[in-house]
């Protein structure tokens, strides 16, 4: 905060498509979709006009006991989008304000489920290294980042953590070929997934089974995005599947689109038994979540009165007319066949304008799935010895990409790199000329002959 606070801070006052722009009149690109949340765009006219016609009906009402219109239909569609896994589909919905709330609704339903349904007195949960789920403290029990969680240690509840398969470091000796050869993984035999199978079966022999297995499906964006191999959340989920763990999906960074698929689970066909939904579920205007549930957990909440089997947990704006209304007009939009041609030439100019930056020496790895993105940064590329973060390796470059005009935040020492679906593959170049500029200002370091 004191470094912070000694710098005068850029105060941004508008912002178009994939364009910002600040108190000075200055533009930037928003090259993180506004902390990955953004879809279309920002000042997008179909979704202003749908906040401008809910407007003109009302902006929020109750949901304790009542229903309204945009948010029932905003629940039908989420429940489904969510119908593709056939055996156990996602049928209800629950709505809350942001991850972290979507993760502690789903953190209680899992809870609850395993007590009324004999899995032990105090169930148990399973999730991965260097996980993060939100800040909340039943969310933050579940992590696995020190920097971020070990403040608060005294208040959180215990969780277990599994390997996550960080192919780049890879604890097992078995990290990708240098720098661009393409073949990944070539020589991994899933010892990781050996790791997290010794896990279950050891807290099964304890005679107190996991009640759930929660991770980030595809990419951690937290941990540094951090990608798994394909295949790898297939076998993680048959594992804790055998095991008879519930199956926990925080797709609020993956969720619509940002993989492909709407949900990052569609692309290795895992049907979770519990989904949480924000980030990009407005379209990156306002704070909406929600948390799917199959009809087997939804199920254990049902009972007369006197039972007292409700889910007694809720929020003043659970199910916000404003919010449905804007998360409606979204979905509309990633659906069109427009926006899924432009998410298709989005990601292949990523790939491609990310390409130039592997001859830099201070660029380690190149991670992308979809349009997510994430470029580390270390001292030598060929000892991957990573810097400290007290010396601020990603601030200080994405400072000096911001005095080029672009916009984003690292995670550690990696940039992240995310843009808006409307961004254009010359606005995408430009984001990856001056991450590449900066690195070079930064570090002195020039481009291999």
């Amino acid at each position: 905060m004191r470094d912070w606070r000694q710098r005068e801070p850029i105060v941004i006052v508008s912002g178009r498509g994939a364009v910002l722009r600040d108190a000075r009149g200055r533009e930037y690109l928003d090259a993180n979709s506004s902390i990955w949340t953004n879809l279309h765009g920002h000042r997008h006219p179909a979704l202003n006009a749908a906040i401008t016609r809910q407007l003109g009906k009302i902006a929020h009402s109750s949901a304790l006991g009542l229903a309204n219109e945009p948010a029932s239909l905003l629940a039908a569609k989420l429940a489904a989008l969510a119908g593709y896994a056939k055996t156990r589909p996602l049928k209800w919905v629950f709505f809350s304000d942001d991850g972290s709330t979507a993760m502690e609704a789903a953190l209680k339903m899992a809870w609850q489920f395993s007590l009324r349904t004999g899995r032990g007195p105090r169930p148990k949960f399973l999730s991965l290294q260097s996980a993060y789920h939100g800040d909340t403290v039943g969310a933050m029990s579940l992590g696995h980042i020190d920097l971020f969680h070990r403040t608060h240690a005294g208040l959180l509840f215990k969780t277990d953590r599994a390997p996550a398969p960080y192919c780049y470091r890879c604890p097992f000796n078995r990290a990708r070929p240098e720098r661009a050869d393409a073949r990944l993984y070539r020589q991994c035999q899933w010892e990781c997934t050996e790791v997290l199978e010794q896990k279950f079966a050891a807290q099964k022999k304890k005679g107190h089974p996991y009640a759930a297995f929660v991770f980030e499906p595809l990419m951690q964006g937290a941990a540094g995005m951090v990608p798994q191999p394909e295949g790898w959340l297939r076998r993680a989920a048959r594992i804790a599947r055998a095991h008879g763990a519930l199956l926990v999906a925080d797709e609020v960074l993956t969720g619509f689109g940002r993989t492909g698929p709407t949900f990052a689970c569609q692309k290795e066909s895992v049907g979770p038994d519990l989904m949480a939904l924000a980030k990009g579920m407005t379209g990156g205007y306002m704070p909406m979540a929600a948390t799917l549930a199959t009809q087997s957990i939804f199920n254990v909440f049902l009972g007369r009165y006197e039972e007292f089997k409700t889910f007694f947990h809720g929020h003043s704006y659970t199910a916000n007319q404003l919010g449905a209304a804007a998360s409606l007009a979204s979905l509309r939009l990633l659906e069109s066949a427009a926006s899924i041609r432009a998410r298709v030439r989005l990601q292949k100019a990523l790939g491609e304008a990310l390409q130039n930056l592997w001859s830099l020496p201070n660029v380690g790895d190149i991670r992308q799935v979809g349009l997510m993105a994430g470029v580390e940064l270390v001292k030598n590329w060929k000892t991957r010895a990573p810097f400290a973060l007290r010396e601020r390796a990603g601030l200080r470059v994405c400072e000096a990409m911001a005095r080029r005009g672009v916009l984003t935040r690292p995670v550690g020492n990696v940039i992240v790199l995310m843009p808006p679906y409307c961004t254009t593959p010359g606005q995408v170049r430009q984001m990856a000329a001056s991450l590449s500029q900066s690195v070079e200002e930064v570090f002195g370091a020039k481009r291999a002959a």
